[in-house]
């Protein structure tokens, strides 16, 4: 076996690496939280360790997998090119700001670094990794969670959370400390000029509701709000602070588990998001 993958697994943190052959077969995964690379059946040791050589630090042991989870096959089974579920929040951000990154050499001049600094695509990358943090601490309640996923047209859907209160879409919004004015369908914030949000955390759940044959209910979340901030909001929409997120571990009724984890392994394919 040669040229095998990695491609890490975004979990709470990106704490798995898996390691596929060059047509996407998984052959083994490495779990950082133990120490321990697991073997699927007909994986080669040696290759499997060559593999993950530059990734390990300290001693590990290998074995092999246990029993995996239908929710692990599904994982194990898809392409990593397909595979949303290694997307950090804020992807799209990430690739866009990591592409002008100027190469090393001299200090950038004073007015180049300003304007870096000032640029409003490091305000939302650093919202939406705000609230990305918050939903990815569900997942102890039962949540599956999402980040940048991408639709067909360029447009993309921050976060999608799949968990016992049902499956939402949530639109991130830099609110930069500054109050929040909302008079559906258009929120506001400090002196800003106001745009639908609503409108298009509303298409959000409309999109994802048709690439997942299911109900989905949109929400907006707000990140540095101003604490006197008044939120009110059409019933339709969610409109949250992230302080707020830690409060949906606490609402269930919906989906359970087994429907969660079918919804999430359809949701992580890339492919379901062709017809949204």
């Amino acid at each position: 076996m040669t040229r095998l993958r990695v491609t890490p697994g975004y979990r709470r943190g990106r704490d798995r690496l898996y390691v596929s052959r060059r047509d996407g077969m998984a052959v083994a995964w490495y779990d950082k939280s133990t120490g321990r690379i697991n073997l699927l059946t007909g994986a080669a040791r040696d290759d499997v360790l060559a593999a993950l050589a530059p990734y390990l630090a300290g001693e590990v042991t290998v074995g092999p997998a246990p029993v995996p989870t239908p929710a692990e096959l599904d994982r194990l089974s898809l392409h990593p090119d397909d595979d949303l579920a290694p997307n950090r929040p804020g992807e799209a951000l990430h690739a866009a700001l990591d592409h002008e990154e100027p190469a090393p050499g001299p200090r950038l001049p004073a007015l180049a670094a300003l304007r870096r600094r000032r640029d409003p695509r490091r305000t939302e990358l650093a919202a939406q990794q705000l609230l990305g943090a918050a939903l990815d601490a569900l997942e102890g309640a039962g949540w599956r969670v999402l980040h940048s996923i991408p639709l067909p047209g360029a447009a993309r859907i921050d976060h999608l959370a799949i968990g016992p209160a049902g499956v939402l879409t949530v639109r991130t919004l830099a609110a930069g400390g500054h109050r929040v004015r909302v008079a559906d369908p258009l929120v506001a914030t400090g002196r800003g000029a106001p745009l639908p949000h609503l409108r298009w955390a509303r298409r959000d759940a409309e999109r994802a509701s048709l690439a997942l044959a299911t109900a989905v209910r949109p929400v907006l979340a707000l990140a540095g709000t101003h604490p006197h901030s008044a939120l009110p909001a059409p019933p339709d929409v969610r409109v949250l602070r992230e302080t707020d997120i830690a409060a949906l571990a606490s609402v269930g009724g919906v989906l359970k588990p087994a429907d969660i984890e079918a919804l999430y392994a359809t949701a992580r394919n890339r492919h379901t998001w062709h017809r949204a």
